[in-house]
């Protein structure tokens, strides 16, 4: 067998394609759209590369028309995923022990082809089954998660090149073992490209994974296994199991084989996940690892020396851009009132100008909310602030007429601490609370400490002092902290993504500290001329 040293392609971000009328992308997705909206798929478990149908069903419907039913998946139960953990263990060696050159050819082919031939239709997936823009769905299913394919690829190859210092006569290695069992990946709905990195990740570094899809994003992940197995995936290494969460739980978090949980979703339930986990420490084989980005609620911080429209700009944006359901969406923000009147009018205007609808018609710059639990939710805290005498809704609404539509809504808060300003939403709701310009300082204290979140946050000014000031301050409120933006459209390579206190482990998804985590280091230490003696030199007589 010959042996070299190889060369991973150099990584780069995926352009985003503009989809202008006229164009070739255009034209591809509008087709796609109307064949995906003219069928019903019937989406399999598929454990060690066979599908299993076992009869009992959900239905993934258009939030945007939620009698329209684009597919129904089948749902695994004790008996599939404990094959599941099985098929992950049985294909365990094989894949580790595939030459890594081959194992990163399989991802980089994978990200070519999502790039290419299958761009369309995962994009026209996300945008019909998660109720995305054209826009929304190429940053994210195509762009976004050919980046996490071709970067992570390459942070791999770069850890494989981290090797120890030698002395005379002894030769130091360093191998890069995958965890000594399965890995769980738990996805949600808001991100295709958080589902294929969750899953991904972890295999790209030689484990097997069970994965467990958001059933809301069981059509756009579905079509990504297919997309992996044509990209030449093996079979178990990557199961595919739409399922209740408390079934993982019961028969997956406490296998003694589980050596990690990668996990995007609410703070509840990671937190559920932890417990569990510590219940039974004692039964794992080794201690499993435990990565997680959860909650969030983000904010904006503007400076008196603020520019109003590009503060405009990122509040409209940062808040409303997919209905508000990015983790990273601006749901709070702190204005002086000095420059109030002037950001309320531009926001005002901005916002009334907002398109929403059917995704498939370009012009919209919203859609719908995922279900009908969210829906409710929102419109729950919409509510509550319309009859609070500490808040008045400045615009907004919703209508779940047809679809969970929830228009883009800004709430002026007279307190820092209404339940809007702090209280995690997931939706198009942004809460403005207006401070006196005197009393900044204290004003980013409350920002600092409203919230249990620390995920993104963003801050606008000009005068450099007090970007300065307010980056101290704000240290420890954001994984991902902006300057002159908004706290969203983290890129995988440039800005890697995740936050600390209640919003997660911040092992930083798009980098590579999250991929440490799927591995576990042996050092071997090899002496060509080993030593005879026994005494030490010290040991001598005067």
């Amino acid at each position: 067998m010959s042996n070299a040293n190889f060369a991973i392609p150099k990584a780069y971000n995926e352009p985003v394609k503009a989809y202008l009328p006229g164009s070739p992308e255009r034209e591809a997705l509008k087709k796609e759209l109307d064949r995906q909206a003219s069928i019903q798929v019937e989406i399999p478990i598929i454990i060690g590369g066979k599908e299993y149908h076992t009869g009992n069903k959900g239905k993934c419907v258009m939030p945007h028309d939620f009698n329209h039913v684009l597919a129904e998946y089948n749902i695994a139960g004790e008996e599939e995923l404990k094959l599941a953990a099985d098929a992950a263990m049985a294909a365990k060696e094989e894949w580790a022990n595939m030459p890594w050159e081959h194992r990163a050819s399989i991802f980089l082919k994978a990200a070519d082809l999502l790039a290419g031939p299958w761009r369309a239709k995962m994009n026209a997936a996300t945008m019909l089954g998660q109720s995305k823009t054209a826009f929304q769905a190429e940053i994210d299913s195509a762009c976004e998660l050919a980046d996490f394919l071709r970067f992570n690829v390459a942070f791999a190859e770069q850890i494989y090149k981290q090797q120890p210092e030698n002395s005379h006569g002894v030769w130091n290695r360093t191998e890069y073992r995958p965890l000594d069992g399965f890995v769980m990946a738990i996805s949600p709905f808001n991100f295709t490209s958080i589902g294929g990195n969750l899953c991904t990740a972890p295999a790209i570094m030689g484990n097997t994974v069970i994965w467990k899809p958001a059933q809301t994003a069981a059509l756009s992940n579905y079509y990504f296994m297919q997309l992996m197995k044509e990209a030449g995936l093996p079979d178990g290494v990557i199961n595919f199991v739409p399922c209740r969460g408390s079934d993982v739980s019961k028969y997956l978090l406490s296998d003694p084989r589980m050596a990690g949980f990668h996990f995007t979703g609410s703070t509840a339930v990671f937190s559920g996940v932890w417990s569990l986990v510590g219940e039974n420490i004692a039964k794992y084989h080794s201690y499993p690892r435990l990565v997680g980005e959860t909650g969030g609620k983000d904010f904006i911080f503007a400076h008196p020396t603020a520019q109003v429209e590009p503060l405009v700009a990122a509040m409209v944006r940062g808040a409303f851009e997919f209905q508000g359901q990015k983790c990273s969406a601006a749901s709070r923000a702190y204005i002086p009132a000095s420059i109030w009147p002037q950001v309320k009018e531009g926001l005002l205007n901005k916002t009334a100008k907002l398109k929403m609808g059917d995704p498939r018609d370009f012009t919209n710059f919203m859609c719908a909310v995922i279900d009908k639990a969210s829906f409710t939710k929102i419109s729950e805290y919409i509510d509550y602030a319309n009859a609070s005498e500490d808040a008045e809704v400045l615009c907004g609404g919703y209508d779940g007429s047809k679809g969970y539509f929830v228009k883009p809504t800004v709430i002026l808060a007279k307190k820092p601490d209404f339940k809007t300003m702090v209280e995690e939403i997931f939706g198009p709701v942004l809460t403005v609370y207006v401070y006196e310009d005197e009393k900044l300082e204290e004003t980013l204290k409350i920002c600092d400490t409203a919230s249990p979140y620390g995920l993104t946050g963003a801050i606008f000014a000009q005068d450099r002092n007090a970007i300065v000031m307010m980056e101290k301050a704000l240290s420890n409120t954001a994984g991902n902290f902006y300057i002159n933006d908004k706290p969203t459209g983290a890129v995988v390579g440039q800005q890697p993504f995740g936050g600390a206190r209640a919003s997660g482990t911040n092992d930083k998804a798009g980098s590579m500290l999250n991929l440490y985590r799927w591995i576990s280091p042996r050092t071997i230490k090899e002496s060509f001329v080993p030593s005879t003696d026994i005494a030490y030199p010290f040991m001598c007589e005067e």
